[in-house]
């Protein structure tokens, strides 16, 4: 097959999306040719079949114009289309697609549904998201897919010795309730690790004070893969409070790795982590009580799950069933 991927950046250090260059690197080991159409790149190693083309910084029309042009010139070399978290793509080039009988499959894990979405599930052949939760419009053409974490990559390092410290990954929003961890970190003397930037940053920090705990609460800004990946195999335990209802990429990277985890959000029940309510007291009791976790297993449930090796090849072949 011969893909066409439309995403927003191909950039290993992007703090949100350096993942997708794996998943790039994986779809060319199944692809004869892998066309890539992103606003921005910055660093990554690829496969000689991967092309990556770049819309740039421009006005919209004119980014339009040049998405344009590049799925015409490009016609013969795709025969479908993934288009990545960016619906407003498939709005923009679903009826040419359609008019070209290019397969087209979209890849959305948001609570969020706007006009851009519901014009694209139209258009679309095929949705795939991580689960029901993280997809909230109806429609037959969804397939719950679980996440694509690269095993490979997110994996326990045994010669690195994991130390005591607690660690909260995500955007600092008020939905992600990082402000229970820190309160929960009066009631042990862990570090607390902070990952993430956004509106409720100031707030965070000036709780950590007035709880005398800035010496022990750490707020580490947005991390590359790479560095995230080194922060949870040397973290203690991952303390996960989110209210978005859905299942977070980042609780799967850390089990990967090997990291227990423990968690406020009741939708992720059935899984290897610790299911709490949402009180500092009772994130703290299992802070201190998490070291008796079996660790081995996991990292052997995502490997089964959620593995980006088990991932791709099922997104191939349900698009070429279209």
């Amino acid at each position: 097959m011969k893909l066409l991927i439309v995403t927003q950046a191909v950039d290993a250090d992007d703090s949100d999306l350096g993942f997708f260059v794996q998943w790039i690197e994986e779809f060319s080991k199944h692809c004869e040719k892998i066309t890539v159409i992103c606003l921005r790149e910055g660093k990554y190693t690829l496969p000689s079949n991967v092309e990556i083309i770049v819309l740039g910084k421009a006005p919209r029309l004119v980014r339009a114009m040049r998405f344009w042009r590049a799925c015409i010139s490009r016609r013969a070399e795709y025969d479908a289309v993934f288009v990545h978290m960016n619906p407003e793509y498939i709005v923009l080039a679903g009826l040419l697609w359609r008019f070209m009988h290019k397969r087209i499959a979209l890849w959305y894990t948001h609570k969020s549904v706007n006009l851009k979405l519901r014009i694209a599930v139209l258009f679309a052949h095929t949705i795939f998201s991580a689960s029901a939760e993280s997809f909230r419009l109806r429609t037959k053409k969804l397939r719950v897919m679980g996440h694509g974490i690269d095993v490979d990559f997110f994996s326990p390092d045994p010669q690195i010795l994991r130390g005591t410290a607690v660690i909260s990954v995500g955007r600092l929003s008020p939905t992600k309730r990082h402000d229970l961890t820190i309160c929960a970190a009066e009631h042990f003397p862990n570090e607390v690790w902070v990952v993430g930037e956004g509106p409720e940053m100031q707030r965070l920090k000036n709780l950590a004070e007035q709880l005398s705990l800035v010496s022990r609460v750490h707020f580490l800004g947005p991390q590359t893969q790479e560095q995230l990946r080194e922060k949870y195999r040397t973290a203690g335990v991952f303390v996960h409070t989110s209210e978005t209802g859905s299942l977070d990429k980042v609780v799967l990277e850390a089990l990967a790795c090997g990291l227990p985890v423990i968690t406020t959000s009741t939708i992720l029940t059935g899984l290897p982590v610790i299911v709490i309510s949402a009180t500092p007291e009772d994130i703290a009791k299992e802070v201190i009580a998490v070291r008796t976790i079996d660790t081995d297993s996991l990292v052997a449930y995502v490997r089964e799950h959620h593995s980006l090796q088990h991932l791709i090849p099922i997104i191939l072949d349900s698009i070429q069933v279209i």
